[in-house]
């Protein structure tokens, strides 16, 4: 079958427009233990499209021997009255196949649905089921968009897979910027199409530092990576890789119902963004596919994340600098490397982490379990952490403080560090592989008012060498007996903890 005309297309992108007011309220994540979702599961669709239909996983595939199909009627942009039912529009029976790589995609149609949408308040932008897009590095935009739109995604989008289309180099593929209010949910997929990323990574690109602690039996040597194939057109893909799907500089922000998968990078990113909140979301990559890290956020505060399955090559949910208020809770994690926060610190730089809560989460098969990773030579610090009812099995190493963090082969010694205080683990329980804890504090300013509560590591020999729980320069206190027993941690605060200066303080 051909690919569709540009103007096909864009007549099945449909722009909704609401005239009532769909209250979303922000989710307020507060301060402590107390968290208050104001946003149910049950509001994230505000109508629901009649007629039955096929997985969208089968549907992207099935189909391709159909007849020939109606077109849609084009979207109406007059201000409408309110609709008893949802705008009516005839559905091709066949899937839109994917366009080939000099067809130019399908970005143009979804740039037009956009500008439509952005005109008016609580409007909806309807990605179709049963269709795939090809859609090229696109940004939806404000900040003179109406509040409260809604991207409803029930089709598939992939991204293009030639070197052509991104030229030097980007940072980012699909882009929510400046926004109030945005919601993107359904049932639809957000694929990256990202194989051919990985496989020209390069061998100089940022590791994970903890992989240096797991040492295979047997003298077993890590197997050779693939040699590059090149993208279409035997390109090679820029060095510089994109994140999936990133929001910026935006307030109330919903992700849920969605699927992203294959990221060339991080899958799903929020910066600078207050009020977020992502549920019942899927993230799929391989295990070992580079730095693919699931969720991440960055100067970013009052955001809750659950009831989610993450699946990827690096970490599950990523904090990094200027978070705060983040509450992470029944999220299925693996593979992958676990729940981290930071890296913090790189390039002496200032960090300043604080109010995190990460509790009831599966880990399964991941390098790490719950960890906080620093850079030598930073400044500021991470205060008021709690890792509470963490689950894991075949975890290589459960619980990590690391402030020797060095994504490189070797890194300079220095003195300054990210101050560490104020963290609680409670009720880590399940079985490891390498390490149950690993604690390795700054020298010159070692971690204070760590706290172990009900810790039940059980050894799970497999293909590495195994060890006992290590504590350098951790000061705390066990508020049970632990198993193993870690002896290692240091009853109060260190003789020579020195204050905080004003170059540290967040």
């Amino acid at each position: 079958m051909k690919a569709m005309s540009l103007k096909s297309v864009t007549f099945m992108i449909f722009v909704a427009f609401l005239v009532w007011s769909s209250a979303f309220e922000t989710c307020n994540a507060r301060r402590g233990k107390h968290w208050r979702q104001s946003r149910s599961s049950s509001d994230s669709s505000l109508w629901k499209k009649k007629g039955s239909s096929s997985s969208h996983h089968r549907s992207s595939h099935n189909n391709h021997n159909g007849g020939s199909k109606p077109k849609p009627k084009p979207p109406s942009y007059h201000k409408p009255t309110p609709p008893a039912s949802p705008p009516p529009y005839s559905k091709p029976k066949p899937n839109v196949p994917p366009p080939k790589a000099d067809d130019g995609g399908h970005s143009e149609a979804f740039e037009a649905a956009w500008t439509a949408a952005c005109k008016v308040e609580s409007s909806i932008m309807i990605v179709p089921t049963d269709y795939v897009f090809l859609v090229g590095p696109i940004s939806f935009s404000g900040p003179y968009c109406q509040k409260n739109i809604v991207f409803q995604l029930d089709g598939k989008i992939i991204a293009p897979t030639s070197y052509k289309d991104w030229g030097k180099g980007l940072l980012w593929w699909m882009d929510f910027t400046k926004l109030v209010g945005i919601t993107i949910q359904g049932n639809g997929i957000i694929d990256g199409r990202g194989s051919v990323w990985w496989q020209d990574y390069p061998y100089d690109d940022p590791f994970d530092d903890e992989s240096k602690l797991i040492v295979p039996l047997y003298n077993t040597t890590q197997k050779h990576k693939p040699i590059p194939v090149g993208s279409e057109l035997d390109g090679k893909m820029p060095s510089i890789k994109p994140t999936a799907l990133r929001f910026y500089g935006s307030f109330n922000v919903t992700v849920t119902g969605i699927t992203i998968q294959n990221s060339p990078q991080c899958h799903l990113k929020f910066d600078n963004c207050i009020g977020v909140m992502v549920h019942d979301i899927s993230v799929s990559s391989p295990g070992d596919s580079p730095n693919t890290d699931g969720i991440h956020l960055q100067n970013s505060k009052d955001a809750v994340i659950r009831s989610s399955t993450l699946a990827c090559g690096d970490d599950c949910v990523s904090i990094q600098t200027g978070c705060s208020n983040i509450y992470v809770h029944n999220v299925n994690c693996g593979p992958g490397h676990g729940i981290s926060i930071g890296s913090l610190g790189k390039d002496n730089s200032k960090a300043c982490v604080s109010n995190i809560t990460i509790r009831d989460v599966i880990m399964h098969n991941t390098m790490n379990g719950v960890r906080i990773k620093t850079w030598q030579g930073g400044s500021g610090s991470v205060q008021g952490v709690l890792f509470s009812n963490i689950q894991v099995s075949e975890v290589q190493l459960p619980i990590v403080i690391d402030q020797f963090y060095c994504d490189k082969m070797k890194c300079k010694n220095q003195t300054s560090a990210v101050a560490l205080s104020g963290i609680t683990y409670e009720k880590i329980r399940g079985t490891y592989t390498v390490k149950p804890v690993h604690f390795a504090c700054s020298d010159n300013l070692p971690c204070v008012d760590v706290t172990l509560n009900s810790i039940q590591l059980k050894p799970m020999q497999e293909r590495y060498h195994m060890y006992d729980p290590f504590c350098w320069q951790t000061f705390g206190e066990l508020t049970t007996p632990t198993v193993p027993p870690i002896a290692c941690l240091q009853v109060g605060k260190p003789s020579s903890n020195r204050p905080q200066s004003d170059h540290d303080a967040c």
